[in-house]
């Protein structure tokens, strides 16, 4: 069939009433499919089933240095995962913190430091109505946070080599901009990593804020599909060469390379940034779940170790990937009414369909029993200025289901862009 935008009212309407059949006929199907979050599937779950039985009275319970990890203390995780982090992150183990299953909650307590305590200059909630550099598409869980303490998110665009570098640059002229978050490779959701080139801009920034804060969530930095990877540049070595040390906060965790309900998470930062988080820690815990941390270095005892549990990973999540991707050009190729991210990694991908479609097609979803991520929520607010973009997350679902909710989505973009065509 031909590219809808050149077609003729007249076939417009044909084509649309061959779509509502198809459509009809899918939801006679009663699905119950979900493609909403990028959660990783059973059999991903099931690499790392080994993972609890790695301590106990029979294997100790002491690590490499002799720390007890049934007792209290260890404010900052044990030593080998924090030797693990620090070579996945690029710094040095003594700038690492290792806690606990999630990296938003170490996040959340970050943007919480600094609106209460502040980070030199004074509680943020102090200074008036603070705003946050949202570049989107992006991860709405980030965003959220923001939201929680009423700040003002402002939205930048996502090009293809990271934030829009111009609009960042200017709007940190402003010292209420307190900070942006950043998800650096294979970018939630559009599956970018970023350039050399935007990430020695960002850490050469001069903000008029001097508390200001990059949130560099390196959800992904591990997670590629192929044998290939990325490069990305080394941001807190960049921070160091233009006098910046202290204005990248790193996180990464073991959520999608062990159980995301029982994995690690970690914060890296500069000296004078982990001693003030950690002054923070004195108060708020006695220390992290160390014995879920020790089953972690056993199972992962090393970069070489990591690198095999992610490459099991990869070859799960690949044909997923492609599977989907095969329906989309299959369907929506010649079409004209939709793009899409062919991401080398990471656990998303990114759709555009015509402006003003995007809400249309999450209700068709619904209807023909398919749920996906809301439309809008990659965007401040959930707010999507185009109501364009479609955050598609192919890891749970089995491969067959896949196809199947797939083809439901591609007929409900073609349904979404023909009810507009046709109007």
């Amino acid at each position: 069939m031909a590219n809808y935008l050149s077609m003729t009212k007249e076939e417009l309407a044909v084509e649309f009433e061959t779509v509502k059949h198809e459509f009809e006929k899918i939801k006679g199907a009663k699905l119950s499919l979900d493609m909403s979050r990028g959660k990783p599937g059973a059999d991903q779950l099931d690499l790392s089933e080994e993972l609890l039985g790695l301590v106990s009275a029979k294997t100790g319970f002491k690590s490499e240095n002799g720390t007890e990890t049934r007792n209290y203390g260890g404010l900052d995780g044990l030593s080998e995962l924090k030797k693990l982090f620090g070579e996945v992150l690029g710094m040095d183990s003594e700038n690492v913190i290792c806690g606990g299953n999630s990296s938003l909650n170490m996040m959340f307590d970050t943007i919480t430091q600094g609106m209460v305590t502040g980070f030199g200059e004074g509680p943020w909630m102090t200074q008036g109505k603070v705003k946050f550099i949202c570049p989107s598409p992006g991860y709405d869980r980030h965003f959220g946070i923001c939201e929680y303490y009423g700040m003002e998110l402002i939205m930048v665009k996502n090009t293809e080599t990271g934030p829009d570098m111009d609009a960042v640059e200017e709007l940190v002229k402003d010292p209420l901009v307190k900070g942006m978050w950043c998800v650096p490779k294979y970018s939630n959701p559009t599956g970018i990593t970023y350039s050399d080139e935007t990430v020695k801009r960002i850490a050469a920034l001069k903000p008029a804020a001097k508390d200001f804060r990059v949130m560099w969530d390196n959800a992904y930095v591990v997670h590629d599909l192929y044998n290939t990877t990325d490069p990305l540049l080394n941001i807190y070595e960049e921070c160091v060469k233009n006098g910046n040390e202290d204005l990248v906060f790193q996180f990464t965790s073991t959520s999608k390379i062990t159980y995301p309900g029982a994995g690690v998470a970690a914060e890296a930062a500069s000296p004078n940034n982990i001693k003030m988080l950690k002054a923070r820690m004195t108060v708020q815990t006695i220390g992290p779940d160390k014995v879920n941390q020790l089953c972690h270095a056993r199972m992962i005892p090393s970069i070489e170790a990591l690198a095999k549990q992610m490459k099991r990973h990869a070859d799960i999540l690949r044909p997923k990937f492609e599977a989907c991707l095969k329906q989309f050009s299959d369907a929506l190729g010649d079409k004209g009414i939709a793009t899409w991210t062919t991401p080398k990694g990471g656990y998303f991908i990114s759709m555009e369909v015509l402006s003003g479609c995007a809400k249309r097609v999450g209700e068709l979803c619904k209807e023909a029993g398919l749920v996906i991520t809301a439309p809008g929520a990659p965007f401040p607010y959930g707010l999507d200025p185009e109501d364009s973009n479609l955050r598609i997350a192919p890891s749970f679902p089995g491969v067959k289901e896949l196809a199947v909710a797939a083809e439901v989505l591609c007929v409900a973009v073609k349904y979404a862009a023909l009810e507009k065509l046709v109007k």
